[in-house]
């Protein structure tokens, strides 16, 4: 399982290149399919990202949602309608489609954040805005981890 950890900020070319970090990279080589799956992040202004496998497990969760409800339609048409498949160049780059770089307002850079089994692609100005939030959030409605056994 693919666990996507750290924070790294990157440059992004004109043609909208960016290098993936290559801690992600090694995570996301698998056998039919060497590159990432991006789609609009439903929570924030950013970009998800995550792995092939991990989106066949999004899309059977998103099966599984009542067939004529509206929130399976919404999940379908964002998430696997809106998902690009980006394979990576021969330096580890792959092409942001202009379409996600404008929701997310990224311009020349980008900042890869680890969620976990997913990371995300903010422009570097509105990830310090939300990272400044969460920590206040943190601070003021402090939680506990259980402790892992």
């Amino acid at each position: 399982m693919a666990l996507f950890l750290s924070t790294f900020e990157n440059k992004v070319d004109s043609k909208g290149r960016v290098s993936v970090p290559s801690q992600f990279r090694g995570m996301m080589c698998g056998k039919d399919f060497s590159g990432v799956v991006i789609y609009e992040s439903s929570n924030h202004k950013c970009i998800e990202g995550c792995t092939m496998e991990r989106m066949q497990k999004l899309s059977e969760v998103i099966d599984d949602l009542d067939p004529s409800s509206r929130e399976k339609d919404a999940f379908a048409a964002i998430i696997l309608g809106g998902a690009a498949q980006l394979p990576f160049d021969s330096d580890g780059r792959v092409i942001l489609p202009k379409s996600l770089m404008g929701f997310a307002g990224i311009k020349d850079k980008a900042v890869f954040i680890g969620k976990g089994q997913t990371f995300e692609i903010w422009e570097p100005e509105m990830f310090n805005k939300y990272l400044e939030e969460a920590r206040k959030q943190i601070k003021d409605n402090p939680f506990s981890i259980k402790k892992l056994s």
